[in-house]
């Protein structure tokens, strides 16, 4: 494959990837905020038309990235080394594991840890996996282990692979190709013949993606936030505060994304990972302990045994919509993601060879993953199977209440509930600056240290969006938000799987065997 010459591979300013993104993102924000009245409406119908329609497309396309990861990883490609055969991991591999997980989850297993097990198990979808409206033990322990197994569907392997696929194609075409770490770099150089106005139409897409995914995300968080103040400080749980803490939070995203990847982002990774790993840890011992050890075992077995039913229904013969409001939003909401996810992993990810790669990010973080939504959502299931129950009302009430009426089933539950606001709040700041690191990347050209008004400019648009959306429309607007730029992006991750083999593919022509890290004649 042709290298570029120097003058090409430079990180260029695109005004109208720029100014095209600002503009679109524009526009989102004046229709939520002036047509506030009629945006539910309007938002919900577009989610349901989205889902109906082309709710296949995600469940098709997060499958072929994970069989791609994996023919990735147990094939000779898998020794090539991001950076070339000399090159040495930038950061240690705990400060890897902590940035790399923050950014790609963080908020959500706050949101969702307690939430979504009692969800499915309270209101199991119609499926051969469980027993809907079932009441006897054996239904309902039936519903419960149903419920931890589509968890780890929608958190698992699927997402991270979504991540993988973007993350290692960028990684790649910029630490072994010398091309900035942009999409629309990688696509000019594996698609020469795609047209450069389709490519710009791509960078704006993949900014408006991840401006819209990481404002779900912050959305989300204020709402949590919200929910917490008011149970433990009777802070009233309004529209007004939520703004406000998306204000607070923008700013001190914006504080950190200032400061640059190896001094703030880095360091709100490993402190917001250690607080989490404190509380978790904290459940764990005061909670039904063997119970929770013993539940992990089992749903990892649970959910290996039932991997292709699980990663391959598609609610065709019951005609439910409940996929629509679960596995379909949040395959699109992890695509929306992946831009922001993907540039940011790559960017961390240099000297790792490419099973390296795929065994940090596939793996090991799905595995913690499992290990935190077997801590909380068991533990929940504890409560509601043999203990006061409760949770269940209170999460059908509330979602964003779900974590901290769980909370109040254990001691010290004022310390231990503040002690999850500052988690949240340093997920949600975590998020926040490193979307607009990444976003800055992106509209730059791919240039690695984007300036300091660009990144302020993005952190200032993902909130804005962010409070114009649960303005608009709450949690359904933020959905939408997600599923609508998660939809047409699909596409380009399978492009993106094709030009990385292509690439990759390239290192190894007819008649070259692997040895070590270098090549050979057979």
């Amino acid at each position: 494959m042709a290298e570029l010459s120097e003058s090409e591979i430079t990180p260029r300013f695109k005004p109208s990837v720029f100014f095209g993104s600002i503009g679109l993102i524009g526009i989102l924000i004046v229709y939520a905020v002036l047509n506030a009245s009629n945006a539910d409406k309007v938002f919900g119908a577009i989610q349901a038309g989205a889902t109906s329609t082309f709710g296949w497309l995600l469940i098709l396309t997060v499958n072929v990235l994970l069989v791609f990861c994996g023919i990735l990883a147990f094939s000779k490609l898998g020794r090539i080394r991001l950076g070339g055969d000399d090159a040495a991991p930038e950061f240690d591999t705990g400060a890897w594991f902590a940035m790399l997980f923050s950014a790609g989850m963080g908020i959500g297993l706050m949101f969702y840890g307690v939430a979504e097990p009692v969800l499915h198990f309270a209101n199991p979808p119609v499926s051969a996996l469980s027993n809907p409206g079932a009441t006897t033990a054996r239904g309902l322990a039936d519903n419960a282990q149903m419920s931890m197994g589509v968890t780890f569907l929608h958190w698992g392997l699927h997402a991270w692979a979504i991540y993988a696929v973007i993350a290692l194609g960028l990684a790649y075409a910029s630490f072994n190709k010398r091309l900035p770490l942009s999409i629309g770099a990688f696509l000019e150089i594996a698609f020469p013949k795609i047209p450069t106005i389709v490519i710009d139409l791509i960078d704006v897409l993949a900014i408006t993606a991840t401006v819209c995914g990481v404002a779900t995300s912050l959305g989300i968080g204020a709402s949590q936030v919200n929910a917490g103040l008011s149970i433990i400080a009777g802070v009233p749980d309004t529209s007004l505060v939520k703004f406000v803490i998306i204000f607070v939070i923008t700013c001190l995203a914006s504080i950190s994304v200032g400061l640059g990847l190896n001094t703030g982002i880095k360091w709100l990774s490993e402190i917001n990972m250690g607080l989490a790993a404190l509380l978790a840890l904290f459940v764990l011992v005061a909670g039904p302990t063997v119970f929770i050890l013993n539940g992990f075992i089992q749903n990892i077995g649970y959910y290996l045994q039932h991997f292709i039913y699980l990663s391959s229904w598609t609610e065709t013969y019951t005609g439910g919509h409940w996929q629509g409001d679960w596995t379909i939003f949040y395959y699109a909401w992890w695509i929306s993601w992946s831009p922001f996810v993907g540039v940011f992993i790559a960017r961390i990810s240099y000297g790792r060879t490419v099973r390296e790669f795929i065994a940090g990010v596939l793996l090991v973080p799905s595995l913690v993953t499992f290990l935190w939504f077997t801590i909380f959502g068991d533990t929940a299931l504890h409560i509601e199977l043999f203990g006061a129950g409760g949770l269940a009302e209170a999460v059908n009430n509330s979602m964003p209440d779900a974590l901290f009426a769980f909370l109040g089933h254990f001691p010290l539950t004022p310390i231990v509930s503040g002690l999850a606001i500052l988690i949240i709040t340093t997920f949600f700041v975590t998020s926040a600056d490193s979307g607009a690191l990444v976003t800055a990347m992106i509209a730059s050209g791919g240039n690695h240290e984007a300036g300091l008004a660009s990144r302020l400019t993005w952190a200032a648009a993902m909130g804005l969006l962010a409070a114009a959306l649960l303005w608009a429309g709450g949690l359904s607007a933020l959905q939408t938000a997600a599923i609508v730029t998660g939809l047409p992006f699909a596409i380009v991750l399978l492009l993106m799987a094709a030009g990385l083999y292509k690439m990759l593919h390239a290192e190894f022509p007819a008649g070259m065997r692997v040895v070590g890290r270098t090549t050979a004649e057979d």
